[in-house]
């Protein structure tokens, strides 16, 4: 129940941020280094307890990847879920939120965009968290965190840069996006995220042995 409830909370202020920094505009420009550096906080704060999903799609992974147990697949991403309903909640308390004009790109352009960029932010997090090359690193946070910024930079006006089922829910209980396109992010995150950890079986895994 430990690891749950991290990554409740991680998932809450991931989210939170998210809806405050970006959903209403409190952090200008700079949004995409307030989310990237708050998650590179709650990873650094609960990745000794949860190893700090954050993500049913990163959940997903490590799970593809053996380093999550199916027992455990249920629990974190309820767990994620219900941080995801709570940071909703607060963040509708906090602030105006605006919806923002609709994306020009189209639902092909949005799915590219997120099965790209959620399989690298998955690729990087299994390579620097679970391989066994970069074992006991200090870095692992910062990584993720980067390429979380450099996708928010890189694919935010194309597909918003959710790389996450649980932000792409935060995103509609804030009406920041569509109900009905919610069913894209949830496929397209978790392809990339299962194709992320395939490659990493098929490249990493057969040099660096599982543990």
């Amino acid at each position: 129940m430990n690891k749950y409830a991290v990554e409740l909370i991680g998932t809450f202020f991931l989210v939170l941020t998210v809806g405050l920094a970006a959903g209403a505009g409190l952090a200008g420009d700079f949004a995409p280094f307030a989310i990237g550096l708050v998650l590179i906080s709650v990873i650094y704060a609960g990745g000794h307890v949860s190893a700090a999903h954050y993500n049913p799609a990163v959940t997903l992974a490590f799970w593809l990847r053996g380093r999550c147990p199916s027992s455990d697949v249920l629990g974190y991403v309820v767990g994620q879920l219900l941080g995801t309903a709570l940071a909703a909640g607060a963040t509708l308390v906090l602030a105006d939120v605006q919806r923002p004009e609709p994306a020009v790109p189209g639902l092909a352009a949005i799915a590219v965009a997120e099965v790209i960029f959620t399989f690298a932010l998955t690729w990087v997090i299994l390579n620097v968290a679970t391989a066994k090359g970069t074992e006991g690193n200090g870095f692992y946070g910062l990584a993720i965190g980067a390429v979380v910024i450099g996708g928010i930079f890189t694919v935010g006006p194309i597909s918003g840069a959710v790389f996450n089922p649980a932000v792409a829910l935060g995103l509609c209980l804030l009406s920041l996006l569509d109900w009905s396109v919610l069913w894209l992010y949830v496929i397209t995150t978790s392809a990339g995220a299962a194709l992320a950890a395939v490659a990493f079986r098929a490249l990493v895994t057969t040099r660096d042995s599982l543990r």
